[in-house]
């Protein structure tokens, strides 16, 4: 990340910040965005961030105006806490809103959307749903993203070996595949549904642990 990429970034999130009634902006984004930077991430990076902002902008005026900072925010933390194979990720990713966000009345709300990007189920609400949508965008990209995406997953997982990672990717993977949608929003589903099943059969049909596209966890 550059330079000027990163001071954009910090400039976006102290502007949402500030509309939500969050204070220590630059505080708070220092860190967020240490986290994101800790070694050992590959795929859950500020890159990840700034692909789900641009994707939440493409998708903007289909959400509710009273839910697109609360969507953004959601976005901004919900892989903020990543430890390999924990099962607490996103939890321990919601305290952090609430832990930095005292000032922010809609941070409780914020924080449910976070929990939404554990994906399982249907968000009951049309902000958890467009998270959700916006955080599994990525399974819709072309091919060649899509394998980059898996090894950048496979390299966080040093705490499996290649049978177990193959093992618990194919489970993940075939679960999103076998559910009815993978995308819950119309505009989502449209534009990255038929792609993302076909990047998900693709990757089911290699033979052998080959860590081509990795499990979120």
């Amino acid at each position: 990340m550059t330079p000027l990429q990163a001071s954009q970034l910090q400039d976006r999130f102290a502007a949402v910040w500030a509309r939500a009634g969050g204070t220590h902006a630059r505080d708070a984004f220092a860190d967020l965005a240490g986290r994101y930077g800790e070694p050992g991430r590959h795929y859950h990076t500020l890159d990840h961030i700034r692909r789900c902002l641009r994707d939440l902008d493409w998708a903007r005026d289909a959400i509710a105006p009273d839910d697109t900072d609360a969507v953004e925010l959601a976005l901004w933390c919900h892989d903020v806490i990543y430890v390999p194979g924990a099962t607490d990720n996103e939890a321990r990713s919601a305290g952090w809103i609430l832990q930095w966000g005292t000032g922010i009345a809609a941070a409780n709300r914020i924080a449910a959307l976070v929990l939404e990007t554990v994906h399982d189920g249907m968000p009951a609400s049309p902000a958890g749903r467009f998270t959700a949508d916006i955080d599994l965008a990525a399974l819709g990209c072309s091919r060649m993203r899509f394998r980059h995406n898996g090894a950048c997953l496979r390299a966080e997982r040093t705490d499996l070996d290649d049978q177990a990672y193959d093992a618990a990717e194919r489970a993940f993977l075939r679960a999103l595949l076998d559910s009815p949608r993978i995308y819950y929003t119309e505009l989502f589903h449209a534009r990255y549904e038929a792609r993302a099943r076909s990047n998900l059969a693709w990757r089911l049909a290699q033979p052998g642990p080959a860590g081509v596209t990795g499990i979120r966890r």
